[in-house]
């Protein structure tokens, strides 16, 4: 699919496009990729697999611009992700992708924007602008389930809780590496280093570089507070160790002595005082050993 670079994207056939010879954003998948770059006067060696792709990423060519997108999907960060070829030269901007992705987003971009692409940098800014626009919701909802967490675990409710943390920490650190990969990926496309972009339009790239540093810096201060909400669920386990671990040294606390009396009785010495009528006296021992140990523990605050 072809549009015209406009106050507003308008769709248009090949032939349309070639009689009015217009700048053009061409969308296509890996099967026609060959073929619309030609079409766009696009020189690009290398094979084109979108498989293959794995981060984020610009390559600067003698006659183009060569990047990559490999970007989460929010409902499933942890999953596959949209893998996208996008080619830039002097006049045109080629998207590959097997997908719909970039249909739903150029649908977006017309529904939504004032200014589509007047420009190939305005174009480029609102395509990417627009696939990054819903993280930081994203994030405030990890934000708040990380809240919820930290609640949980002050009131000692912490059931599963690993089995739940874990899992949106490596999500917080799959979306570090993707933003920083953005932004500096917008850095480049800054840079202009082969002048096929107006200057004047430079500071579309500029802003999405400040986005995605915004981001990241989000996501990096939720993964602190990831470890801090960590921290909180590990003083509760060791408080309820430290419980278990006193209520059984205060059992062996009484019990040792009782363990000293039986031990002695059980010896049956000739000479040993109550040998034969012992039994009440050696009840009533341990039972003021039990008394006493329970008055004690009480006066220290262990029961």
């Amino acid at each position: 699919m072809i549009w015209r670079l406009g106050e507003r994207l308008e769709e248009l056939d090949q032939g349309e496009w070639e009689a009015e010879g217009c700048p053009a954003v061409f969308l296509t998948d890996s099967r026609n990729a060959r073929k619309v770059l030609d079409l766009a006067g696009i020189q690009y060696e290398n094979d084109i697999q979108l498989g293959q792709i794995g981060f984020c990423k610009l390559e600067t060519q003698q006659e183009c611009l060569v990047g990559t997108l490999c970007i989460p999907k929010l409902l499933d960060v942890l999953g596959s992700r949209y893998r996208i070829y996008f080619f830039i030269n002097q006049d045109h901007v080629v998207l590959v992708d097997d997908e719909d992705f970039s249909m739903r987003l150029i649908r977006r971009i017309k529904r939504k924007k004032t200014h589509q692409g007047e420009t190939k940098e305005r174009f480029i800014y609102n395509y990417i602008a627009e696939f990054m626009s819903r993280d930081q919701e994203l994030l405030m909802q990890y934000e708040k389930t990380l809240m919820g967490m930290e609640e949980d675990a002050m009131q000692g409710k912490i059931e599963r809780f690993q089995q739940e943390l874990m899992p949106i920490r490596r999500k917080l650190l799959n979306l570090r590496s993707y933003y920083d990969e953005m932004m500096d990926m917008g850095r480049e496309l800054e840079e202009n280093e082969n002048g096929f972009f107006a200057k004047k339009q430079l500071k579309y790239f500029g802003t999405l570089s400040d986005r995605a540093d915004r981001l990241m810096s989000r996501t990096s201060h939720l993964l602190e507070y990831a470890q801090q909400v960590r921290d909180v669920y590990q003083s509760q386990v060791d408080a309820r160790q430290n419980s278990n671990m006193q209520f059984l040294t205060v059992l062996s606390t009484i019990f040792f002595p009782l363990t000293l009396i039986t031990g002695w009785y059980g010896m049956n010495f000739q000479n040993m005082p109550e040998l034969k009528n012992g039994y009440p006296g050696v009840i009533v021992l341990s039972l003021i050993v039990i008394i006493v140990c329970i008055l004690i523990f009480k006066r220290k605050k262990i029961l």
